[in-house]
């Protein structure tokens, strides 16, 4: 780093110690009405925060409901084809194996 470039950092943090002190000294709460003030904002960001967490949660929960239910109908949908499908082999096995010997 050159010497050029340090200097300019070290005015940098003089700049930004002289502002943190002008703060301090001209703040319009006192230090305890501040805290108090960072306190409930965080308060209510956590609770806004829990009940966020709370709907995606609710919301979660519905998307996994849906999905089983589409899943339960696909299944159904499939065993019904199964289903079908077999009987239909059974007709054509035992239409065959009945018609091969009529014309025997």
């Amino acid at each position: 780093m050159s010497d050029r470039e340090s200097n300019n950092f070290l005015w940098f943090l003089a700049g930004l110690g002289i502002g943190a002190l002008a703060g301090v000294l001209y703040a319009p709460r006192s230090g305890d009405e501040t805290r108090e003030a960072i306190r409930s904002r965080a308060e209510e960001g956590r609770q806004f925060m829990r009940e966020r967490a709370r709907q995606a949660r609710e919301q979660a929960a519905g998307w996994v409901d849906r999905g089983r239910e589409t899943l339960n109908q696909q299944k159904e949908q499939f065993r019904s084809a199964y289903e079908a499908g077999r009987q239909a082999y059974r007709e054509t096995t035992s239409t065959e194996a009945g018609g091969g010997s009529q014309n025997l």
